[in-house]
This record gives C-alpha cells, structure tokens and sequence, in this order.
C-alpha cells in the first residue's frame, strides 16, 4: 500500500490524428494505459472504441491523488459536451498537440 499523498490517479483525454474524436477515460498508470490504448489485446472479439476510432493521442489530463476524485471527474467530463471538452483541452493545450512523449 503506497503511503498517503503518494496516489496518482490521471482522467485522460485522447483524440485522433485529425482531432475529430474525443475519448475521456482514467487510470492509475497513464504511461501504461497509453501502450495499451495503442497495443489492445481484444476481448470477446469487440474493437475497443479507441482502436475503432484511432484515439491514441493524448491532448489533455489531470492528476489527482484520491481515486474517488478521479473517477468523479471523469464522469463529469464524459457528460459535457464537445464545446466544453474543447475548451478544457484548450485551457492547457491550444495548440492540441500530442502529449504522449511527455509523459
């Protein structure tokens, strides 16, 4: 068990190459979730929508240290609408460019 205030919790927003797509998700392990948004391992034989939809960019995220904060966040950005995704990713990251090496 990681000692308190050491948590990372990430709510992640992933798009396409040509930024059409917006995908809202939450992890522990965001440099791991990014391997596996791009490497799926398919179950039941279903695409995954990331897969489907080429969202493995990633444009914006938050860190949080409780697990219930992050997941709480993530439900909430999932029921906005694009406008208000947009203008999130563009608070941080105007340019949207990709994230992913950063991490």
């Amino acid at each position: 068990m990681k000692p308190t205030g050491t948590h990372n919790y990430f709510v992640y927003i992933l798009t396409n190459k040509n930024k059409t797509v917006l995908y809202v998700g939450v992890t522990e392990d965001l440099k791991e979730r990014l391997y596996y948004h791009q490497n799926p391992i398919s179950e039941h034989n279903r695409i995954p929508f990331t897969t489907k939809y080429a969202c493995y960019y990633l444009v914006y995220f938050e860190r949080f240290e409780d697990v219930s904060q992050a997941i709480d966040r993530e439900k909430q950005i999932k029921k906005w609408s694009r406008t208000k995704k947009e203008s999130l990713i563009n608070a941080t990251n105007p340019e949207w460019r990709f994230l992913n090496d950063e991490i």
